[in-house]
């Protein structure tokens, strides 16, 4: 599949327009893919081909102010608010319900939606993300937002984010992919990282999430710090749900570790696919 195989459109939603990418078959059912802050649904690239190819209809959505969404218009970006501009994707296409993917921010968004609007979702992939912002995690937050705001532009963040997710090495043994990733990082919008990262720092749903009832997997690079122990505990509170540990890989385990990650989510489809 090539690009000439994706559709691309901008959809009205909460935060106002986001752009989305729609690759297979209409008729069939959907998978909607959200991706982490300072990021695009280009990270998603690889996936989006390999479940449009297994039959997937695959929409992947640009955080407000991300990738080709235009900066928010609404006052205030809220974790609340993510959720719902992915419900009004799926409003926006006529899809009753849907499968949903989220890394990181994403994925912050994805038990928002497990929580509140889970009548729209067939099944939830979350992938290296927390369902909480204790201070240690809210904090750091306050001096990335600051820098920002310093320069008028997300290009100081660029580097040291991509370096941050997955570290020296594999920057080093892969330039083109981390130059590519460092590309989209520092064409965020000033307003939509501002908003995004304001959002996660009000994140609070932990003790919302034994309510999901959702068939669920989460996905966690062994190496993403902390978040391998923060997974472990939400797997705990989630009912039914699945843990895949993708060894050897940092934030975004789908670019560092892809076949493990590609298997890992192909299982997940296999025990929910109809």
């Amino acid at each position: 599949m090539n690009d000439a195989d994706i559709q691309r459109r901008l959809v009205l939603a909460h935060h106002g327009e986001v752009a989305v990418r729609l690759q297979g078959d209409p008729k069939s059912p959907a998978v909607v893919m959200t991706h982490s802050i300072l990021s695009s649904a280009a990270m998603w690239d690889r996936q989006a081909a390999l479940l449009a190819g297994e039959g997937w209809y695959v929409v992947r959505v640009d955080t407000t102010g991300h990738g080709d969404s235009p900066a928010p218009t609404a006052e205030a970006v809220t974790i609340d608010g993510l959720a719902a501009d992915t419900v009004a994707v799926l409003d926006a296409l006529n899809i009753a319900s849907a499968h949903y993917v989220g890394l990181s921010l994403g994925a912050m968004s994805g038990f928002g939606l497990g929580i509140r609007h889970g009548a729209r979702l067939l099944s939830l992939v979350l992938c290296d993300g927390r369902a909480d912002a204790p201070p240690a995690v809210a904090a750091p937050w306050d001096e990335r937002v600051a820098l920002v705001e310093q320069h008028g532009t997300c290009a100081p963040l660029a580097a040291p984010t991509i370096e941050r997710w997955f570290g020296k090495a594999f920057v080093k043994a892969n330039t083109g992919i981390a130059k590519r990733l460092e590309v989209i990082a520092a064409g965020t919008t000033v307003k939509g990282f501002v908003g995004c990262a304001r959002a996660i720092q009000g994140l609070d749903y932990l003790a919302g999430v034994a309510g999901i009832v959702t068939p669920t997997t989460l996905i966690v690079g062994s190496n993403d710090g902390a978040l391998p122990d923060a997974m472990r505990e939400l797997q705990q509170r989630i009912a039914g749900s699945v843990l895949e540990t993708i060894p050897d890989a940092g934030h975004l385990p789908n670019v560092d570790q892809p076949a493990a990650f590609d298997a890992a989510l192909l299982r997940h489809f296999e025990r929910v696919r109809n």
